[in-house]
């Protein structure tokens, strides 16, 4: 059979084994929508948070980044992966304890205010939507090479998915779904990685046959006019790197559709060790990736260094420029800066078995793992919207009173209005699909971040300090944002507006929305009356990693 045969073979089991999921965790009460009924296993939770939070981004592009940005496209691997240790280690425990269901619900009880709560679901809802347009447009990009599908047909085939189990199941069926797709995705991910290492090394360890490899990218970047793949700060500036590291970090621990993964599990205890998979699981991904990219980047410029322009001839790209993700000047690319340029980041890992030849079931076995990683992480993202909007504006502001069954209605209607609106931003994204997911972590940084560590380690911090914190933090980094991506966001704008603010570029801004929101929160906090005694007692009490009580019921 063809890819385009294998494909539809894998993607029909994996989406079939979703949907049956799905239908099999359907759920009749909020608790078991919002937190599954908190009764997911540990490791259950730790696979599903593995896939929640390796998202398209994660799976598609990341290795992309890396491969074209060389050493400096790591960044994205340490801020990831370091936001992750400080949400496992730092953060994890203490929100378990607390006994909610959203993070608007911790801010809320925390900070004793109904404001302080609309806040953090308007942030939640800014935050959720820029991450999940990412994911849709990974899902459309996968579509569109392999089933040779439009890319809006390929989101809408991707909304109509997780529509049906998110709907049916909320928390639950994401829950075990997600598990399903960590388990496909993470096969997908290492089979070719093994096999490449194999084909170039005879090392089937692709994290070892890396050392074998980089001296000849290296070699051949530097014969072709580029910067050595090793050397630091040739595609950003120090400042940039450190500046990003930090955002994506404080990001990854301020993402409410992480934290709320750990109020599933039946105890603190479950929560500790949830982090514990769910890292191991993340590690097998991420240390994965850096050999990917380079093998990627090897196979491409060696083959360029053969066959010079006429590298547009080869089958794989052929097929790539079918799609509009390479696009070369005509008679080919000149020179390897004309070469880079044509060749979309985002296909780096979907195209990597056919660049290296490997057999067509190899090639549709990426494509089921790179669909998984985008729907698994647009699930939790929609959950989270769909709370933000049903769970902690209609029922505990709007309609306090309201019947578990209608919020339960409320919660199915705004997953689904939000599913619509993700597939309208997965259309028409804003640029590569790392890049946009990036600034959601930006978002999260300067909103959510500084609000839970303050919350949990400064008895002091009180609502006028949040509200006014959240407020500055994330008004300052959507707006940098916007005027820093005017063509993409702003009609009739071509350029810009502003390139940077103080050096520091779009994606790393969310650092400085950081500093803002810890800055007011702090001095406000100072400035106005202590919280009541009984909050800061609470505070006290979650400082003592036990046991939480269950759940309230809203």
């Amino acid at each position: 059979m063809d890819i385009q045969s294998w494909t539809w073979v894998t993607v029909g089991v994996t989406f079939s084994l979703y949907l049956y999921i799905g239908y099999r965790s359907r759920v009749a009460s909020t608790k078991g929508f919002y937190v599954a009924g908190q009764g997911v296993s540990a490791i259950a939770n730790g696979a599903a948070t593995a896939a929640d939070w390796m998202s398209a981004a994660s799976f598609i592009s990341m290795a992309g980044l890396i491969s074209f940005m060389g050493y400096d496209g790591s960044v994205y691997l340490l801020g990831w992966t370091g936001g992750y240790v400080l949400l496992a280690l730092l953060l994890a425990p203490y929100l378990r304890k607390f006994g909610q269901y959203t993070v608007p619900d911790f801010v809320a009880t925390r900070f004793y205010s109904k404001g302080a709560r609309i806040v953090a679901a308007v942030a939640a809802m800014f935050v959720s939507f820029t991450y999940v347009a990412g994911q849709m447009t990974g899902v459309g990009v996968a579509f569109s090479r392999f089933l040779e599908v439009p890319l809006a047909i390929g989101v809408i085939i991707g909304m109509c998915i997780v529509a049906f189990f998110a709907v049916l199941g909320g928390m639950k069926g994401i829950t075990y779904t997600q598990v399903a797709q960590y388990c496909v995705l993470i096969f997908a991910y290492t089979v070719p990685a093994i096999a490449i290492a194999l084909l170039l090394t005879n090392n089937p360890i692709p994290q070892v046959a890396i050392g074998e490899i980089l001296p000849k990218l290296n070699a051949i970047q530097t014969d072709l006019g580029l910067s050595a793949y090793s050397s630091p700060f040739a595609n950003l500036s120090m400042l940039n790197v450190v500046c990003i590291a930090l955002c994506l970090m404080a990001g990854t621990a301020g993402l409410p559709h992480v934290i709320v993964r750990f109020y599933t599990v039946k105890s603190v205890k479950a929560a500790r060790w949830s982090a514990f998979w769910a890292l191991l699981f993340i590690a097998i991904l991420y240390t994965t990736a850096p050999a990917v990219a380079m093998f990627a980047k090897y196979y491409i410029l060696e083959q360029y260094t053969a066959l010079g322009p006429d590298f547009q001839d080869v089958e794989w790209v052929k097929s790539w420029a079918a799609t509009g993700l390479i696009t070369f000047p005509e008679g080919g690319p000149t020179s390897a800066q004309e070469l880079l340029g044509g060749i979309n980041r985002d296909i780096i890992v979907l195209a990597t078995p056919e660049i290296a030849s490997l057999p067509a079931f190899v090639v549709a076995l990426v494509a089921a793992g790179g669909l998984a990683a985008a729907l698994s992480t647009a699930s939790g993202l929609l959950l989270v919207i769909s709370s933000s909007l049903a769970h902690d504006i209609y029922g505990s502001i709007i309609k306090p009173d309201a019947s578990d069954k209608q919020k339960l209605l409320v919660g199915r209607l705004m997953i689904f209005l939000a599913v619509i609106l993700a597939g309208i931003l997965g259309i028409y994204p804003l640029g590569f699909v790392a890049e946009v997911v990036a600034f959601a972590f930006g978002l999260a940084a300067a909103s959510f971040f500084p609000i839970i560590v303050l919350g949990i380690f400064w008895k002091r911090a009180n609502k006028q300090g949040a509200i006014w914190g959240m407020s500055l933090g994330l008004a300052f980094t959507f707006i940098m944002i916007v005027l820093m991506r005017a063509q993409n966001v702003i009609p009739g704008m071509e350029e810009p507006i502003i390139d940077s603010f103080l050096g520091i570029n779009a994606q790393g801004i969310g650092v400085v929305g950081m500093l803002l929101n810890f800055a007011a929160t702090i001095i406000i906090s100072l400035m106005t009356n202590e919280p009541p005694q009984e909050v800061q007692d609470m505070v006290e009490e979650i400082r003592y990693p036990n046991e939480a009580p269950e759940a309230v019921d809203h």
